[in-house]
């Protein structure tokens, strides 16, 4: 009996755990720098619907605003890091900030002539736990990239997990997103997809899924500057429910004349 009233708990918190990153809704793309090259990324994200209560040290997550800034440095032709400081603001509340990650980015070269563009991202994450109520854990993103003339499609087959707080027991998490992108020249319209199912190496596995789906697009305004926008929706009775998304990024690369 005791293990069925934690099992049933457990399934009450998992619609609150389960939900796509707030703080950077984004599908990882073959994006390498080489050195010296740098990037800096501003992902403002907001939760129109949520959770109106507080769940023990988490905050209320209903019209809850994010602001992430993420600067990312080229290291080698194939190597890059990058790093993450996380704020958020709840109304009724002073803004906070929430956290702060660093993310090593290793990619194939395309002198390798692959069918696909390969990568690989990994996330360190340290963060307040009136935002998470995991304060340390990792994240390993693959990267599989194909783009052709007229459509992109981006593959991230996601494995995280909680290295400190009550996620621990839960073991690895798989969090699948898809991107398939209408290349146009100005306005590129596309659909992002995101998913969760907690503990696939830990016994009851394959938990109750999340999947949600983002409906936007993406504006070229120049050779620096790029604006990512999108709104979201649960494809499910889990979920945070609708959630707006907006990415800002500029790049100084060297652009091939």
């Amino acid at each position: 009996m005791k293990t069925l009233l934690r099992f049933a708990g457990l399934l009450c918190c998992w619609s609150r755990l389960l939900a796509q990153d707030p703080f950077e809704i984004h599908i990882y793309e073959y994006e390498p720098l080489l050195r010296n090259e740098y990037s800096l990324e501003a992902h403002l994200n907001f939760e129109a619907q949520g959770d109106s209560l507080r769940d023990g040290t988490l905050w209320p997550t209903r019209r809850q605003t994010h602001l992430t800034w993420e600067p990312t440095f080229g290291l080698s032709k194939n190597f890059a890091l990058g790093f993450m400081f996380l704020n958020a603001w709840e109304p009724g509340y002073s803004p906070q900030f929430a956290g702060w990650r660093f993310l090593p980015h290793l990619y194939a070269p395309e002198s390798w002539h692959l069918p696909v563009r390969l990568g690989l991202v990994a996330e360190f994450s340290f963060q307040n736990t009136r935002y998470e109520q995991n304060s340390r854990r990792v994240e390993l993103r693959p990267i599989i990239d194909r783009e052709f003339s007229r459509w992109q499609i981006v593959f991230n087959p996601v494995f995280e997990r909680a290295l400190h707080g009550p996620g621990t027991a839960h073991g690895w998490n798989f969090e699948p997103g898809a991107l398939v992108r209408w290349k146009r020249k100005e306005f590129s319209p596309s659909l992002e997809y995101y998913g969760e199912i907690e503990s696939i190496n830990v016994p009851p596995r394959a938990q109750p899924e999340v999947h949600q789906l983002f409906v936007g697009g993406d504006w070229e305004t120049g050779a620096v500057f790029h604006i990512n926008m999108g709104i979201g929706f649960d494809l499910g009775n889990r979920g945070p429910g609708v959630v707006l998304k907006s990415r800002f990024e500029w790049d100084w690369t060297h652009k091939t004349p």
